[in-house]
């Protein structure tokens, strides 16, 4: 039998340690036993340690954020402190402007050393800001300049009102002075101009367009415009009379225009009157292209001869020195009598004269040829002797005056139409396209006169809901 030799002894045992170091060094590597469950709690434990170093940095970085933020944030509150201060001081160099400005008018001189001195320290101010903001010298309590910024603004306004309304008044005064130097200048060119005029009356060079003396030869469309404005001042005064009686009668004085006018826009409360007008004026104003308002002389068709406009002008010179209750009660039966019943019977309805009055008498007198002594008969009477001397005046012309009225929608012409409202030319704020707003007529208050080629404006109301004709 062979024996075992020594190498192989000894390289066995050399293999054994070696399977032993390797085992050791398993260990020490991956510091767990190999059992599972201690490998399990040596990975959580690695894990734990991980989130731990994670949770740190982010703190870390959080704080750092906010710092900055904060840091931002003063430097911003910093600036706007700054800005705030900024706008104050300038604020107060306008104040003091202002001041100065004032004291220079009337002269105060320890105003304008003030003044001076407080504009001059603002301007000191400024330089330190630009100075602070470029060496980047931030203010350490920005609250509180913030809040002092305000209120030295909020001063300075003030200050500035206080002198602008000063100036204000000033200026108020001045312009009471200058109202009452005119004032007292007019009345003493009126007084000059009266004085004037008796010295010309007595020396005879100043005539009334209408005197006694006039011939027809001598008539001109002058003539014929002054009387016309005596006989609308006349008719103004009946129908301002015949309103008030409505409203005594508690009258709708609204319902009422819109029945002589319906849908009309009216500019003021006051234009209404107007519808009056115009109901009169066509009431007194009808038939007087026809001789003595009739169609008597109209159906003969004779062509007017020079004694009828002396005959016409002949009765206008008779009519125009007496009164027309005198008038009427020497001659009842005349022409003028019949138009002045007609017209008074066409122009107060039943319903009206039972409205002012409570009864008909008066409607009865006047149908029996009799005007009694009322308010309105006599106002009524001067009214119907003015437009009927108007008539006889038309009628002296050679050729006679014709009369003429502009039908409702008809565009604006100043060469023939005047307006009675100065408020129609007034575009609304709101209105864009200024032509399709431009105003249309909506009724004839007075009619108008031609006299050859003389053309005597009619009077107009004006209403922008009107739609416009061309004019014929």
């Amino acid at each position: 039998m062979e024996s075992v030799k020594p190498m192989d002894v000894a390289s066995g045992k050399g293999k054994l340690r070696r399977t032993f170091a390797k085992v050791i060094n398993i260990k020490k590597l991956t510091g767990v036993v190999p059992e599972d469950n201690k490998v399990e709690r040596v990975k959580k434990s690695q894990e734990n340690v991980t989130f731990d170093k994670d949770l740190v940095k982010n703190a870390a970085n959080l704080s750092e954020s906010f710092d900055k933020l904060e840091e931002e944030y003063e430097k911003r509150l910093a600036l706007e402190a700054l800005l705030a201060k900024l706008f104050a001081t300038i604020s107060s160099i306008k104040s003091g402007y202002a001041q100065l400005q004032y004291a220079q008018s009337p002269y105060d001189p320890n105003g304008i050393q003030k003044s001076d001195n407080l504009v001059v320290a603002e301007l000191k101010t400024l330089s330190e800001l630009k100075q602070s903001f470029l060496k980047n010298q931030l203010d350490p309590n920005p609250d509180r300049t913030l809040v002092l910024a305000e209120i030295q603004e909020l001063r300075s306004l003030l200050k500035t009102y206080e002198i602008m309304g000063k100036k204000l008044e000033c200026q108020i005064k001045l312009k009471d002075s200058e109202i009452i130097f005119l004032k007292e200048k007019f009345e003493e060119l009126m007084s000059q101009n009266k004085l004037m005029g008796k010295r010309l009356n007595q020396s005879g060079q100043l005539c009334n367009p209408l005197d006694h003396n006039l011939h027809i030869s001598a008539l001109n469309p002058t003539h014929f415009v002054t009387y016309l404005h005596h006989t609308v001042k006349s008719i103004r005064g009946f129908v301002k009379l015949m309103v008030e009686q409505m409203k005594l009668a508690a009258w709708e004085i609204d319902m009422a225009a819109d029945a002589i006018q319906p849908e009309v826009f009216y500019y003021k409360q006051d234009h209404k009157c107007f519808a009056f007008e115009h109901y009169v004026c066509k009431v007194m104003f009808e038939a007087f292209h026809l001789p003595f308002f009739s169609n008597e002389s109209s159906s003969k068709k004779k062509k007017k001869s020079r004694e009828d406009k002396a005959m016409f002008f002949e009765r206008f010179t008779e009519l125009r020195s007496m009164k027309p209750k005198e008038y009427l009660a020497s001659r009842p039966k005349s022409r003028f009598a019949r138009f002045c019943r007609g017209k008074y019977l066409q122009l107060i309805h039943p319903k009206m004269e039972e409205a002012f009055f409570g009864h008909l008498h008066l409607r009865n007198q006047v149908t029996a040829g009799e005007f009694p002594e009322t308010s309105l008969c006599t106002t009524f009477l001067e009214m119907a002797k003015r437009v009927w001397l108007l008539h006889c005046l038309a009628f002296s012309f050679d050729p006679e005056a014709s009369i003429f009225q502009v039908p409702k929608g008809c565009r604006f012409s100043e060469v023939y139409m005047k307006s009675v409202a100065e408020e129609a030319f007034f575009s609304p704020e709101d209105d864009v396209n200024s032509s399709e707003t431009e105003p249309g007529v909506a009724f004839t208050v007075v009619p108008g006169f031609r006299i050859g080629k003389t053309s005597i404006q009619c009077e107009v109301y004006l209403s922008r809901s009107c739609q416009r004709r061309p004019m014929r």
